[in-house]
């Protein structure tokens, strides 16, 4: 989308979009709006509310915010307005700033807008195109500051998450492991990273043995991505991040096959989708963070070579593990993710991404994602960020009295505690036990969040929930 600045709406023709926050509705609305005599009808600017009325060659359409709308409400309110009124947006529309709005609070409306021109049928006969997509098409933007800089960020924070939607949402038969990786590769080229993709054979010799028993049933080959963003200028003192992002393309459950809503298991790899996103964003924005960044990526299918319950298996950390459940797998590939990450690049902070738990649906319903972390600063960081995004977490414990959960009679560890309680702690625990006692790691279970029901599509979609939290933590570094 092209952008352009103007400071005069007397003699625009088009349609004109108003923001109007509730507490300001009633001076605004019924006398003149930037003289342009208006309807004489009160407009209280209440949340999710709006009022539209033509006057000559002009549409108005206010747009109801809210007394004090957060980061996610402002985004949603405006996919909702673009999304919902194609018809009236022609060649000519014009996004009144109000002059009390944040950068944020901008940055948030125009993505919003953009995130509206998201079409779920990607493989349908026909499709009508989004009027914002139209090549000549450009925003007029009626402000009396400069917002060029928010404006370039907002277009690369949305550009990173219509991306991320369109990976998650698109079908396994077409998003394979190998699909995965040559997006990584190719984004890799055109932001500026490292991608390097090791196939069975590689990860076979590098020891990948929990990553690779996992795929064992695919007829399509596991792929285990690394990627590395370096920014120009560092140097020994630069500050290091690392994230792994579970990338389980399609999750049967294997020979633990899943009994119901197998059908949406393509969103498995929405952990990793996050990390593809957030490598896209931070080095789009060119943030002067080192990150790797690692997304094992494999498909966990029925077939007569997966692996079995009871099999114990060895990692890439050199322990041994004893399968219960070959649907608990996705902690598998994270497991030799977390190992190799720390082995060969020791960043200074872990963060890891996935769709992991039905237990952390249980708990939070689909309004937060779970964090675990024993370090409540990094916690806090964490938090922060994605409140400050509209991308909420909420800690659960890490305490030693759950490790019993994951001790094994047989291996080092065993995937599955087997009970019907405190899921998403004993998965996050099995994790921890391959971070090396890293002072500095968090993992983020974002099975409620990720993929859902919601008001654009009539079934389950994506959200591309970590992208902007992964890359706003980072940031805030």
């Amino acid at each position: 989308m092209k952008t352009n600045t103007i400071q005069k709406l007397e003699d625009f023709a088009g349609t004109i979009l108003i923001p109007v926050f509730e507490t300001y509705a009633k001076s605004l609305v019924p006398i003149e709006f930037h003289g342009v005599s208006v309807h004489s009808k009160v407009f209280y600017g209440k949340k999710d509310t709006h009022y539209l009325f033509e006057k000559y060659d002009s549409t108005h359409i206010f747009i109801g915010l809210g007394k004090d709308p957060d980061y996610k409400s402002l985004k949603t309110i405006f996919r909702r307005i673009s999304s919902n009124n194609k018809e009236l947006f022609n060649t000519n529309v014009a996004l009144v700033i109000p002059e009390n709005y944040t950068n944020e609070q901008f940055e948030a409306s125009l993505s919003g807008l953009v995130l509206g021109t998201y079409d779920f049928g990607h493989f349908k006969s026909e499709k009508q195109q989004h009027p914002f997509l139209d090549s000549n098409f450009e925003l007029q933007l009626f402000s009396k500051k400069n917002h060029d800089k928010t404006i370039a960020k907002a277009l690369k924070i949305v550009n990173a998450q219509l991306e991320i939607l369109r990976l998650v949402d698109f079908p396994p038969n077409i998003v394979t492991p190998k699909y995965l990786a040559n997006w990584a590769s190719e984004s890799g080229k055109k932001y500026g990273f490292s991608v390097e993709v090791l196939g069975h054979q590689a990860s076979e010799k590098a020891g990948l043995n929990s990553f690779l028993a996992v795929g064992k049933g695919s007829q399509n080959e596991p792929q285990f991505v690394i990627m590395n963003y370096i920014p120009e200028g560092s140097n020994d003192k630069t500050k290091h991040v690392g994230l792994v992002g579970k990338g389980i393309t399609f999750d049967t459950g294997g020979l633990n096959i899943k009994t119901a809503a197998m059908v949406q298991m393509k969103c498995d790899m929405a952990g990793g989708a996050a990390v593809f996103g957030a490598m896209q964003l931070i080095a789009d924005l060119k943030l002067p963070i080192k990150v790797s960044a690692i997304v094992p990526c494999a498909e966990n299918s029925v077939d007569a070579k997966s692996f079995l319950p009871s099999d114990v298996i060895q990692s890439y950390s050199g322990h041994s593990i004893e399968i219960i459940d070959t649907d608990a797998e996705g902690r598998l590939v994270l497991a030799d993710g977390l190992s190799y990450l720390i082995k060969n690049f020791n960043p200074e902070y872990i963060i890891d991404i996935a769709t992991l738990t039905g237990s952390c649906v249980g708990t939070f319903g689909y309004e937060c994602a779970g964090l675990f972390t024993n370090n409540n600063e990094l916690s806090k960081q964490i938090q922060e960020s994605g409140d400050a995004v509209g991308e909420r977490l909420w800690q659960l414990p890490l305490w030693d009295c759950y490790k019993q959960d994951i001790e094994s009679d047989i291996a080092d560890v065993k995937n599955y505690s087997g009970k019907p309680v405190a899921g998403a702690i004993s998965a996050a625990k099995f994790l921890e036990f391959f971070t090396e006692n890293h002072k500095a790691w968090a993992h983020i279970d974002i099975a409620g969040v990720a993929f859902g029901d919601g008001e654009f599509a009539k079934s389950k979609y994506a959200t591309a929930y970590g992208v902007h939290l992964l890359t706003k933590f980072i940031e805030n570094l």
